[in-house]
């Protein structure tokens, strides 16, 4: 009782303030950036929810990078010889792993693309909550995804014969490297969905620009193994630097000759382009969202 009779006199004297400046006073920015926390843990749970209950989504997710393994792995493993002490595997699964971060992407674009067909963007947007809670709440999503998908595809290395030799906090080190490197395109892959809204033009659209990233790149082969034209793009492609680092990151320093850099070279590069492309793409997207 004596709650709710401090409750109306706060009300009273506030209306009586409103009334005397003209407009309700301001929340603090602390408030605000607590209130923006709570919507994307919100709409963070929401995402998990949904795939939780279509658990087939999670699974059909990590199908194709398994099957990518076991293909490269024992009908083309054979015919590709690597610099790595390890053999193949060891040199196939930091690739696959990067592939499967770039390819999770999207996923994310599919998804907003269908929210905004379905009008989930528009119910989102009538309800009192940050504007930047729905695509973070997203991110943060797709992010708990990527690194569920990434451990999955390190037991999946770990039964076809792949092994550490990185130490622990190589291990480490990659996994979330990898997970940076999905957040990264998912932001790409963001602005892709809430930009061209068909969900079957998004899926066009991913494949046109992933595919090649990921293929012309480090990830299968060499890239002295590749015509000398290709090579110039293959070597300083994002996917490459990435995936150099993981794999340094997984096998030790003995690998760095084999994959021409050093680890330090192949971190910070891999630190620039993901954390440039966070920068450049999570505006554009949030600016791609507000106008959808």
């Amino acid at each position: 009782m004596e709650a709710a009779q401090v409750g109306a006199g706060a009300q009273a004297g506030a209306g009586t303030a409103w009334e005397a400046g003209g407009a309700p006073p301001e929340p603090s920015v602390a408030r605000r950036v607590r209130w923006a926390f709570e919507d994307t843990l919100v709409i963070t749970k929401r995402n998990l929810i949904i795939w939780f209950r279509v658990p087939a989504y999670i699974f059909f997710t990590v199908v194709q990078p398994v099957m990518f393994t076991l293909l490269f792995r024992y009908v083309f493993g054979g015919a590709i010889h690597v610099p790595v002490p390890g053999g193949y595997v060891d040199y196939l699964i930091p690739g696959v792993i990067g592939q499967t971060a770039g390819f999770a992407s999207f996923s994310t674009a599919i998804g907003l693309a269908r929210e905004l067909q379905r009008g989930g963007v528009d119910r989102i947007k009538s309800m009192p909550s940050a504007r930047v809670a729905f695509l973070a709440g997203r991110l943060v999503a797709d992010t708990l995804r990527l690194l569920v998908t990434v451990l999955v595809m390190v037991g999946v290395g770990y039964a076809v014969g792949f092994r550490f030799s990185g130490g622990a906090v190589g291990a480490v080190g990659m996994v979330l490297l990898a997970t940076l490197l999905g957040l990264s395109v998912c932001s790409v892959s963001a602005l892709i969905g809430l930009a061209v809204k068909d969900e079957e033009a998004v899926q066009a659209f991913g494949l046109i620009w992933v595919f090649p990233l990921t293929f012309v790149s480090s990830a299968f082969v060499p890239i002295a193994s590749m015509p000398s034209w290709l090579q110039g793009f293959a070597r300083h492609q994002p996917f490459t630097v990435v995936i150099n680092a993981l794999r340094i990151l997984a096998l030790g320093d003995k690998v760095q000759a084999a994959v021409g850099q050093t680890l330090g070279s192949a971190l910070w590069q891999s630190l620039a382009w993901a954390l440039g492309a966070l920068i450049v793409f999570v505006p554009l997207a949030t600016r791609a969202y507000k106008r959808a």
